[in-house]
């Protein structure tokens, strides 16, 4: 098998260099961000194909994942848990192809939801970011994967300097200006704040609040909630004024998250794309694929396209 060196270290960069590592390749993963400092620690972290197109091929490596986070939630230590919720809309015409990846969903009763509002029930895999990030990158060294911490300035300095045989791009954001070949990726910037968790298990998301995109994620020891989808913003501090209204949505929509205290804050820059970049990449004197793109579905779409990587870098023997 070869030598590859997977450039990014968030949730898409640690899951490739799993798949490639366990169909044996020799993988490193160079960085110049720890996973928790990535956009991927600032996530709400629950399935759900956000901020990206509904095409098969997505919906299809949604599905690998939602199966594959499932399966991890047998064991506690991985921080993925299975939790029901409800999937607001507050139009018509509103896309629910993603439901296809979900084993089953059914309509919302009535009772509770907004007026106006419908809904979509369904079980979907939550993420504990910290503590799955953490599990994950320990997962990734027990295959042999070495970690460097480096920045990255190009491709092509890269494959110039590190001596692989092969390299994927996995960069989150960084990956366009990387590669140099991609003018239609861009940033969303996201903005979440983290209450003490009143008792809440259930999720909701509102993604037509007319205040703005609103979602309430209950996890074990707080409530993360959002949000923001500010496309092609490049700020990532947190803004009091947007941190403020945040609160005011999600109290109205869930009431018992009234007074709560604030546990943290943050912000953070999506990967924002015309659609999701999964593939080799021309031009270069040894192979370099991308995996990028991903939108608010970085941990949604995390194993599917993982294992499309690994495919095409290990192709089945005829």
């Amino acid at each position: 098998m070869s030598t590859v060196t997977v450039v990014g270290a968030g949730v898409v960069g640690l899951s490739v260099a799993h798949e490639l590592a366990r169909a044996g390749h020799r993988v490193s993963v160079v960085s110049d961000r720890a996973a928790a400092d990535s956009v991927s620690g600032v996530a709400a972290a629950i399935w759900f194909p956000h901020d990206v197109d509904h095409s098969a091929t997505v919906l299809e490596s949604a599905a690998v994942t939602y199966r594959r986070l499932a399966e991890l939630a047998g064991d506690r230590r991985t921080g993925v848990s299975l939790r029901g919720g409800t999937v607001l809309s507050r139009r018509a015409g509103v896309d629910t192809s993603w439901t296809r990846a979900v084993p089953h969903t059914e309509p919302a009763a009535p009772d509770g939801l907004p007026p106006g509002a419908t809904g979509i029930r369904c079980t979907v895999p939550l993420v504990e970011t910290s503590t799955y990030l953490a599990w994950l990158r320990e997962r990734v060294a027990a295959l042999g994967v070495r970690f460097r911490a480096a920045e990255v300035t190009s491709v092509a300095g890269l494959l110039r300097d590190d001596g692989a045989d092969a390299l994927v791009v996995a960069a989150g954001l960084r990956s366009a200006a990387l590669l140099g070949d991609d003018d239609v990726s861009f940033p969303i910037r996201g903005q979440v704040v983290r209450l003490a968790n009143p008792g809440l298990t259930e999720w909701i998301t509102d993604d037509d609040n007319p205040g703005g995109l609103t979602y309430v994620v209950p996890r074990r020891d707080d409530v993360v909630c959002g949000g923001t989808g500010d496309v092609g913003s490049w700020d990532e501090r947190v803004d009091p004024d947007v941190e403020a209204a945040i609160l005011e949505r999600v109290v109205a929509l869930v009431p018992a998250l009234a007074g709560q205290p604030i546990r943290s804050r943050a912000a953070g820059l999506r990967p924002g794309r015309a659609g999701v970049r999964v593939g080799p990449v021309a031009g270069h004197d040894r192979p370099v694929y991308a995996c990028y793109g991903h939108g608010g579905a970085g941990f949604t779409l995390s194993w599917g396209d993982a294992a499309r990587i690994a495919a095409m870098l290990s192709p089945a023997e005829p």
